[in-house]
């Protein structure tokens, strides 16, 4: 499948069982998780600062080494299915994401005219970002004449359960919505 369109979000589903999921709440300052791996070495994440605030961050290491959840987890999976970020889980409300200017990429609250951005409400489905994509700003789409949002391309995961933030998760791609 060719994720090369500007300003598409992929519905998706999931393709087998969570790789991890959480029991509880993470404690608010520090966590450290082990997740599916694409690359042979246990993925880790670390939350750093204080949760519902400009310092939190979500990152990312394997084998002790900081990575990328942007450029270095793999997209594709050796079944077929593609792998996604979940940026904001299921039931939640804070709008996290990706960040794509800071190094690393960890995943950071967005933040609007200095403040923290939130939903109205809880999003009803897991939201995220498939790995290694990128929706090119400078490229309008031939047929809805949208232009890229300069970000990994969206993923809206519609299974029963809440994904922590920061999994990987395998998923299959059921459709293509415009945004």
């Amino acid at each position: 499948m060719k994720f090369s369109s500007a300003a598409l979000t992929i519905l998706l589903c999931t393709a087998r069982a969570s790789a991890w999921t959480s029991a509880g709440r993470a404690p608010r300052r520090f966590l450290a998780v082990q997740l599916h791996s694409t690359t042979g070495g246990a993925i880790v994440t670390e939350v750093d600062g204080t949760e519902a605030t400009e310092s939190f961050r979500l990152k990312f290491s394997e084998d002790s080494k900081p990575i990328s959840p942007w450029h270095d987890i793999a997209l594709k999976n050796e079944d077929g299915s593609y792998n996604m970020v979940v940026e904001i889980p299921k039931m939640t409300k804070a709008k996290m994401e990706v960040s794509t200017k800071e190094e690393n990429n960890p995943i950071a609250q967005d933040i609007k005219k200095g403040v923290l951005r939130d939903y109205h409400g809880p999003i009803f489905w897991n939201y995220g970002c498939l790995p290694q994509t990128w929706e090119d700003p400078n490229v309008k789409h031939p047929e809805l004449g949208f232009f890229g949002d300069d970000d990994p391309i969206d993923v809206v995961e519609i299974g029963s359960a809440a994904l922590a933030m920061g999994t990987i998760k395998p998923v299959k791609p059921l459709g293509v919505l415009a945004m």
